[in-house]
């Protein structure tokens, strides 16, 4: 179970994001892994790398704003920081030790959904339903 919750949570996150039309939907994706590009910087144990790590995943976050492919790097770049705060660094969660595994399992999830180019899975979902009821499609 510790292994299934953190692919729901990107599913879930999937799904909530589809509640948000193109092409705000990218524009505040951009800005949610800006967020997640500086949380490790109060305590990630990492020292200067943690600022050289946000300035990478700044730099996608602004890319990303007009780029899903972006927005998908910089997720992956989050789930190796992810992996070496979870082997050398101060985990995302202070008193959850596993909490940036977690997280590193997540996030390719999100990454995926974005470089897919952040489609409605909503309106995949009814798309499919309605084409699976219609007679000759």
């Amino acid at each position: 179970m510790p292994y299934v919750a953190p692919v729901l949570i990107g599913v879930v996150y999937a799904l909530v994001m589809s509640l948000i039309r193109e092409p705000h939907r990218r524009r505040f994706n951009a800005i949610m892994v800006a967020g997640a590009g500086g949380a490790y910087l109060s305590g990630g144990g990492l020292g200067a790398w943690e600022f050289v790590f946000t300035a990478a995943v700044t730099y996608c976050a602004y890319r990303g704003l007009e780029s899903w492919t972006y927005i998908g790097i910089g997720w992956l770049l989050h789930t190796g920081w992810d992996l070496v705060h979870h082997f050398k660094g101060n985990p995302i969660i202070p008193f959850a030790h596993d909490s940036s595994l977690g997280c590193a399992i997540c996030d390719p999830v999100i990454a995926l959904w974005c470089l897919r180019g952040g489609p409605s899975l909503i309106g995949l979902i009814r798309g499919r339903t309605e084409k699976s009821v219609q007679p000759g499609v």
